[in-house]
């Protein structure tokens, strides 16, 4: 629940023919002034949410268990979610347009692919098959599969080397000034 004066930022996501995917309703951003050096210096975006409400594409709504802290990076076709679970942060990469923010909502284009980086350090990309069959429904073009695989290797990269934003110490200052900000209670 927002306090007087605060706003949500909505997080939607499309598939490549414009149909709605999914809406996170409730996102609160990490200010700029607040962001760690190299997030601010790279013009990333962070949002993190705690039990926010989505709403699938055929209207149905569910309250998510875990806490998140997303990232947004200017220009790059990949975003990343990371899942603050009682195991440790399990990194979830979607391979995505790049972002689009109109007023208060983020906007971007799933193109399928995810990749897991889970907490032992194992990475897996998911959902193949669903990009290989919205491929051919979608008629993606030469040029937004070209993007799609350099956002799938650039990602990969990131997660290996665990360059930004896979760094467990700025997910957890942004979980923790979150919770400071907004005046909410322990680690849900």
């Amino acid at each position: 629940m927002a306090k007087q004066g605060e706003s949500f930022t909505l997080i939607k996501s499309f598939k490549h023919d414009g149909h709605l995917h999914r809406v996170w309703l409730e996102n609160w951003e990490i200010p700029q002034e607040s962001l760690a050096s190299a997030h601010r210096d790279g013009a990333f975006r962070v949002f993190v949410n705690c039990h926010t409400r989505i709403q699938e594409s055929d209207g149905r709504e569910w309250t998510s268990r875990i806490p998140g802290v997303s990232f947004f990076l200017p220009g790059k076709w990949f975003n990343v979610v990371a899942l603050l679970e009682d195991e440790g942060i399990r990194y979830y990469c979607n391979v995505a347009s790049p972002f689009y923010q109109s007023g208060e909502i983020i906007t971007y284009i799933d193109y399928d692919l995810d990749v897991i980086l889970n907490q032992k350090g194992d990475i897996y990309v998911l959902d193949e098959d669903e990009y290989s069959k919205h491929r051919k429904l979608y008629h993606y073009s030469l040029a937004v599969e070209e993007k799609v695989k350099l956002g799938l290797e650039e990602v990969l990269e990131l997660a290996r080397s665990r360059g930004e934003p896979f760094c467990d110490e700025s997910v957890l200052a942004y979980f923790e000034m979150w919770k400071s900000m907004t005046g909410q209670g322990a680690k849900a």
